[in-house]
């Protein structure tokens, strides 16, 4: 008999924040849904749990009024399903097709890669987060969307200030204020090449939005160009600083990955399941349901912790480790069902076979700095926040 969702008042933010893990752990042996308190939410850590409510968007809605992002971004195609989420996201798929990928966006990311490396390479160190993963990801993001006098940095900065203001479950008021300034600057960004598209078609996102069969209107432009500052900067970038750390804590997998470069890949994908860069996306229950153990009842707000679901005991063995020899098994780290991510391709291609590759190949004996340990943040969105490490000139 399912049993009403139990309550976990000693689990705050804060604790998420710096280590989500243990309270994770913890909430899949309680129930399939918990409530905490100090996030105000249900959250679902269970993979199992997560794969039904992926199945059935008819109990489990991604149309969600209250959302946090469609305050902070507007009403995107993530907070959509069905035929409304299919027009829109069918928009935009022209720029993330697996051919445009390899052979209009290949060359860009490789090029942005090799002179990012270009401007540190002789210093033998750096912190890989601001000196290469931070602007790889947004200086290709910018390119992808065909912005033009946009700085690398300001588009970072955007893409924190509207995450920060995704997963402002404690509705902090200077965290909202900064999440409606980077909305406001993303319009006006918008807003100075939207013109430039209109005439002739091309591979950037906004030229497809402007030329798919539905054509976008500037509502829908403005918020899923924001959704895609959000994740398409956010998880890159954490995703090349995990892969290289996962790899440099196991010199072991490193150097069979090194004999064998096709293995990049893989180590790319155990790092997205081993720290899931977007760890937690929401549902809205639609009419009083039964996920697992637990009685919902219509207009509960769901959390799903992909990030959770990645480390479930019951999934993944020895899930806390990174092991890219692990027994394959698929992840959630791109979500799954019809909201699986758009731009996966372009993760895999940048990541893995761009980016890591190239810093590995690149940097000779390259090693974590031992006088500055790496500092992981985040549970909503996580990942490496500074990566030191040095290498032999």
């Amino acid at each position: 008999m399912a049993a009403p969702v139990p309550v976990m008042d000693d689990i705050s933010i804060a604790t998420l924040t710096a280590d989500p893990y243990p309270s994770f752990r913890r909430m899949r042996e309680a129930a399939s849904v918990v409530w905490v308190s100090d996030a105000r939410i249900n959250l679902v850590t269970r993979f199992e749990d997560i794969m039904t409510v992926e199945r059935d968007h008819g109990r489990f809605a991604s149309t969600n009024p209250g959302s946090l992002m469609n305050k902070v971004m507007g009403h995107s195609l993530m907070r959509k399903d069905d035929e409304a989420h299919q027009v829109e996201r069918k928009a935009i798929e022209p720029s993330f097709r697996p051919g445009v990928v390899k052979n209009h966006w290949t060359p860009v990311f490789d090029r942005i890669a090799d002179q990012l490396i270009d401007s540190f390479a002789d210093d033998g160190e750096a912190d890989l987060f601001d000196r290469f993963a931070a602007p790889m990801a947004s200086l290709c993001l910018c390119e992808m969307i065909g912005f033009k006098d946009v700085a690398w940095q300001d588009l970072a900065a955007w893409s924190q200030a509207l995450m920060d203001g995704v997963s402002n479950y404690g509705t902090d008021p200077q965290t909202a204020h900064r999440a409606a300034a980077a909305s406001d600057a993303i319009d006006a960004a918008i807003d100075a090449v939207l013109d430039d598209y209109r005439d002739k078609p091309e591979a950037t996102i906004l030229s497809s939005m402007l030329h798919a069969e539905s054509p976008h209107s500037l509502e829908q432009i403005r918020a899923n160009i924001k959704v895609i500052i959000g994740g398409g900067l956010n998880e890159p970038r954490d995703s090349i600083l995990t892969t290289v750390y996962g790899l440099l804590l196991n010199p072991e997998q490193r150097a069979r990955v090194e004999a064998d470069p096709t293995l990049y890949r893989t180590a790319f994908e155990e790092a997205v399941r081993w720290v899931s860069p977007i760890g937690m996306y929401p549902r809205r229950v639609t009419c009083d349901t039964v996920l697992g153990d637990t009685q919902l009842k219509e207009g509960d707000q769901l959390g799903i912790c992909v990030g959770a679901a990645n480390r479930d005991e019951t999934r993944f063995s020895d899930p806390d480790a990174y092991d890219i020899f692990r027994e394959r098994s698929s992840h959630l780290g791109f979500g799954a069902g019809p909201h699986f991510c758009a731009g996966t391709w372009v993760a895999r291609q940048m990541v893995g076979e761009i980016a890591v590759p190239k810093l590995f190949s690149r940097l000779s004996k390259l090693r974590l700095d031992d006088n500055r340990p790496a500092i992981m943040k985040g549970w909503v969105f996580r990942g490496p926040v500074s990566l030191p490490v040095r290498w032999e000139i």
